[in-house]
This record gives C-alpha cells, structure tokens and sequence, in this order.
C-alpha cells in the first residue's frame, strides 16, 4: 500500500518533468512562445523577461473593474453558473426520456434514430442556430450545453433500465407494482448508478463545450477571457486559461465521480 502512494506521487511528478522538459524545448524554438517561467510571473505576478512589473492573474482574481473586465474568479463563476444550467436542464429532460425509452419498446424505437442523428453533431454546428433563436449569450450558451450534453444522460439512463433483471420484473408483476411503484422500488436502484455515470459524462461534455462557445458568442467567461488574451497577444495567459480549464474539468469529474460511486449500490456492496 505504502509502495502504490509512493508511485501515485513520483510517477505523476516524473510525467511533469517531462512536459516541462518538451515546453521548454518548444518555447526554444518558437519565438515569442512563452516559457513555464513566463507563464508562472503572469499567474503570480513579478517581473518579466522586458523588465516590466506584472500583475499576476491569480494575484488579484476577485477585482471588478467594471461589467466588462472582471477578476478571473468571475470569468470562472459565470461559466460554471452557464454549465450547471444547461446541465441540470439535460438532466431533468434525460433521465424522464432515457427511462421512457428503457421501459418501452416503441419508445425505442420511436427516439432512437434521432439519439444517433443528433448525437454526434458538433456543438459548434448547434450555436449560430441557436444563437439566431434566442439573440442572447446566456441562453445560447445555455442551450448548446443542454442540447450536447443530454445524449450522455439519455443514452446511460436507457442502458440502465435495460439491465434490470427479468426476474425483478416478473416479481414485480406477481406483486401487482403500478408502473410508478415499478420505477421507484425495481427500476432505479439498478439504473441510478448508470444515471449518474451519464451525468459524469454529460458535465465533463459541458465543460468542454463552454470554453468554445464562449469563444464564439463574448461576454463574460473563462473561454472569452482566453479567446480575448488572444486577441491582446497575452500568450502567457491563455495558456494559465488552458491549465485552469483542465483544472477546474478534473475537479468536476472528481466530485461527480464520487456521487457516482456513492449511489453504485455494486460498489458499496463491495465496500
């Protein structure tokens, strides 16, 4: 046990060595490519390679100059506020519609064809659409999240509801269950750990697809921020942007990884 904590610190730690070692090597040969310790004074402040005084970006993440330019705790806040809308949107239409379509068979086939059409279509090919629809970054934002993310959802809470056992089922018939009882005693303990692995799914999805429609529509948030330090030529920054946004996405995935394994009746058996 002590050998395994061991090798989750140095190994990762050698990995790190390595990136460092191929970024250095890069910013060598690319002009103008920031360096680790370029990109270390821009989150934290000091003097750069022109002599300048900088102040780091996450010296100071809570200022409010004005609506417009904002600490990167608000670029952060107002992205997450967009992720867990379109998020838990995706989930209140997923998990009804994925136990619908794993409890019946013309549902099935009924919505199936279109899960498959629409999944794999980009988010970027949604937002001018809806971008036309509601004329407002928000609500964009909001319903591209909701309408790439809830496949995910769907699709698991399905796949959930079909590998309740028949024997259940039948048990349920014996007892006269009502579709309702059916669903709440037979049904989801067995799809709720698979609901939740959609879910997992889904907000690692909405993550990511936030950052490239922030991008797109403006206004105030982690992928605009970066897309704006891009414009400004702040190379250092966008790359703290992409560490952040990986940061933040880890985080996510972590907690709901968690509420996953806690509702996984398998794992807490086994526990």
């Amino acid at each position: 046990m002590k050998n395994e904590t061991i090798k989750k610190i140095v190994l990762p730690f050698i990995v790190l060595i390595a990136v460092l070692a191929i970024w250095i090597q890069i910013a060598n040969n690319i002009e103008d490519f920031p360096t680790p310790k370029d990109v270390y004074i821009s989150a934290f402040g000091g003097v750069n390679a022109d002599g300048d005084e900088i102040t780091g970006v996450l010296a100071d993440p809570f200022y409010v100059a004005n609506e417009d330019d904002k600490g990167i705790f608000w670029q952060i806040v107002n992205s997450l506020k967009r992720v867990f809308a379109g998020f838990v949107l995706a989930a209140l239409v997923g998990i009804p519609l994925g136990l619908l379509i794993g409890m019946s068979k013309n549902a099935s086939y009924a919505f199936d064809p279109f899960i498959q059409i629409f999944k794999p279509v980009s988010p970027l090919a949604w937002l001018p659409l809806l971008l036309y629809i509601f004329q407002d970054i928000n609500m964009t934002a909001i319903s591209t999240i909701f309408v790439t993310s809830i496949w995910p959802i769907i699709i698991n809470t399905a796949l959930g509801v079909k590998n309740v056992s028949e024997d259940y089922m039948n048990v349920a018939k014996v007892l006269q269950f009502s579709p309702v009882e059916k669903v709440f005693q037979i049904i989801l303990p067995v799809a709720v750990p698979y609901m939740f692995t959609g879910m997992r799914l889904s907000l690692g999805i909405a993550w990511l697809v936030i950052v490239a429609a922030e991008m797109l529509t403006g206004g105030i948030g982690i992928g605009f921020w970066i897309w704006d330090e891009y414009n400004n030529l702040n190379y250092p920054n966008i790359i703290i942007g992409i560490i952040l946004v990986g940061i933040i996405g880890y985080i996510l995935d972590l907690i709901m990884g968690k509420i996953a394994d806690y509702f996984d009746y398998r794992k807490r058996g086994r526990a």
